[in-house]
């Protein structure tokens, strides 16, 4: 138990816009903060943070409290883990006593999750550092890799021996139940014994955004065709693929800072860029980039890099990975890496002043990325031509905001050399059949029964009713106005004579004349 003074301590202590800070950017309004609230999925700020009064409060889902209501919310702590966390931030001492037996039984399963992914944390790191094998194998291969002591401890990467089942007996006789082992993956069961899963590999701990274990990485060292070069926890109460991103724990602050977020694929990408001096950078975990993780990124930046391979695997994933982004609203950039190369040996092969160099000059916005690569491969080709323009017209039309996009139309008007028009009549097309489907989505869903006279009654009515036209001629006349209201054109007309002649004229003026008549 904590005593109540040091309670006290804590709270004077603790600045709610720090703590907060540290997993949602926040920018100032007034007196207060405000940013995306981490609770629920929204594209407007609705959540504040008043440092003055120490509480935040989301007016768009209701929640609210202090820095500590804040971690055990957001975090899944319970009171004297944040508690202890904040200490540990503001340098309180605390007397920590250790967990009984009785009090592990009373700990829910995912804290008994969390207790023992850092248990296993702790034994890698130090078979890695301190054993034989760990030394001899795991230790050397690191540092073959350029991995320097500073880094390898940072991120917490460990060892696990290539004994059949050291890890999980050390595990059991120090109290971690065999279900447990299980569920995190760290052991599996065969002919009713455990064995280590991880056996022979180098461990790579996944933190969450409080640097909490959710789940390893592991790579084997030996060259055996039939082991897969690298193995993931699999999902459990605390460790959701799709939700994470490695390095996020260790990088947030740098994505801040730099108002950007690379994003690779693999762990030893993040790792290598650290050490050339590029913090703000994750990976996928092994995984397709998901919705969950832009949102993630999306706490703390708009704006996203992506890093791949030149390949075709790489390119593929680039332009899944630009729609998904596009679609929640953020700037996505790419950057492809020379044939053969990486991240990971990019940053080791180059000095870390190359690296950045080749970063920032390398970084292509997605329309030039797609057109460039795509219009390689059609050529003069008018029907190949055509069906690059539609390709890159469904990625635009995934963009929600009307500037934006109304800006990357005109982009893609130079490159391709089409008219503006074309453009936004296919992109148009392609949003109004967006529009239809998910309408007809939700009538099939609030329909009691699909299928029934009320949802064919339905899709009628979408099927006959025409879009209603004049919101988006209200934003294109908008845009028009903006980016060539200080423009002059010559119209025809007929003069005293009535013989045909061209008069000039400014194209904000005749707007604003049609609307005042």
């Amino acid at each position: 138990m904590i005593a109540p003074d040091t309670v006290s301590k804590i709270f004077e202590a603790a600045r709610i816009d720090e703590v907060i800070g540290e997993f949602v950017k926040l920018k100032r309004r007034g007196v207060n903060l405000v940013g995306l609230c981490p609770f629920h999925d929204e594209k407007t700020p609705s959540f504040s943070v008043s440092p003055a009064r120490g509480i935040y409060k989301c007016f768009g889902c209701g929640k609210g409290g202090n820095a500590v209501n804040f971690l055990m919310e957001h975090e899944h702590f319970t009171y004297p883990e944040a508690l202890r966390y904040l200490a540990g931030k503001y340098n309180i001492n605390i007397e920590e006593k250790e967990l009984t037996e009785e009090d592990k039984k009373e700990q829910s399963e995912k804290e008994a999750l969390f207790l023992l992914s850092s248990f296993a944390q702790k034994y890698f790191h130090k078979t890695l550092i301190e054993s034989e094998e760990g030394k001899s194998i795991g230790l050397t291969y690191l540092k073959e890799r350029g991995f320097s002591m500073e880094i390898i401890t940072g991120f917490g990467l460990g060892y696990c021996p290539s004994k059949w089942d050291e890890f999980t007996r050390h595990a059991l006789n120090s109290g971690y139940k065999k279900e447990y082992l299980i569920k995190t993956s760290l052991s599996k069961s065969k002919d009713h014994e455990l064995y280590d899963t991880f056996r022979g590999r180098v461990i790579f701990p996944v933190h969450n955004l409080s640097g909490r274990i959710l789940g390893f990485g592991a790579r084997i060292l030996s060259s055996d065709p039939k082991k897969p070069k690298y193995i993931n926890s699999a999902e459990s109460e605390i460790y959701k693929k799709s939700k994470i991103l490695y390095g996020i724990y260790f990088s947030k602050s740098s994505i801040i800072s730099c108002d950007n977020c690379y994003i690779t694929e693999g762990y030893t990408d993040v790792i290598s860029l650290h050490q050339a001096g590029i913090e703000n950078v994750v990976a996928s975990s092994g995984t397709s980039l998901t919705t969950d993780q832009i949102r993630l990124i999306k706490r703390y930046t708009n704006n996203i890099t992506l890093l791949f391979d030149s390949d075709t695997a790489g390119v593929k994933a680039a332009f899944r990975s630009i729609d998904l982004v596009l679609e929640q609203g953020l700037n996505v950039k790419i950057v492809l890496f020379p044939e053969s190369e990486d991240p990971d040996s990019f940053s080791r092969n180059n000095r870390p002043a190359d690296v950045k160099k080749f970063l920032n000059e390398k970084s292509d916005d997605f329309i030039s990325f797609k057109t460039n690569l795509l219009l390689q491969k059609t050529g003069d080709d008018p029907v190949k031509k055509a069906g690059l323009i539609k390709e890159i017209a469904s990625t635009i039309a995934l963009i929600p905001d009307n500037i934006a996009r109304s800006l990357y139309i005109q982009k893609c008007s130079n490159l391709m050399n089409i008219e503006e028009k074309w453009l936004f009549a296919e992109i148009n097309k392609i949003r109004r059949q967006k529009f239809y489907k998910e309408r007809s989505r939700k009538s099939a869903e609030e329909s009691e029964v699909p299928g029934s006279a009320f949802f064919d009654e339905q899709k009628k009515d979408i099927e006959l009713q025409p879009v209603d036209y004049a919101e988006f001629k209200e934003k294109e006349l908008i845009r028009i106005m903006l980016a060539y209201g200080h423009k002059d054109i010559m119209l025809d007309a007929i003069n005293e004579d009535n013989r045909p002649v061209k008069v000039q004229f400014n194209i904000l003026k005749i707007f604003v004349e049609d609307i005042e008549s």
